[in-house]
């Protein structure tokens, strides 16, 4: 490997901002955490304390699918369609 090539590596690919902080994570990243199918009750007991990032701000798990109907996750997608349709989806807003 050439000198160039390590120091392409070593750099981000993209630069991060010096904006504010974005509270919360991306549901994505929750999502990534559990293993499907999953039941509503073990997402809470696994992830409940999560804040996900929403429109409005930060929302706790716990609180976010207290408001679902759904008892069974049977994939990633449908446990993020169904978090996205209930906090929104849209710019995030930042501190």
């Amino acid at each position: 490997m050439s000198d160039n090539e390590e120091a392409e590596e070593s750099e981000p690919a993209v630069e991060l901002g010096e904006g504010p902080d974005v509270a919360g994570e991306p549901i994505a990243r929750v999502a990534s955490r559990l293993t499907w199918p999953a039941k509503r009750s073990d997402v809470v007991a696994q992830e409940g304390d999560a804040a996900v990032r929403s429109p409005d701000g930060p929302r706790d798990l716990d609180d976010v699918l207290a408001e679902s109907e759904v008892p069974l996750f049977e994939s990633r997608s449908e446990f993020v369609a169904e978090v996205e349709e209930l906090v929104g989806r849209g710019p995030v807003a930042t501190e």
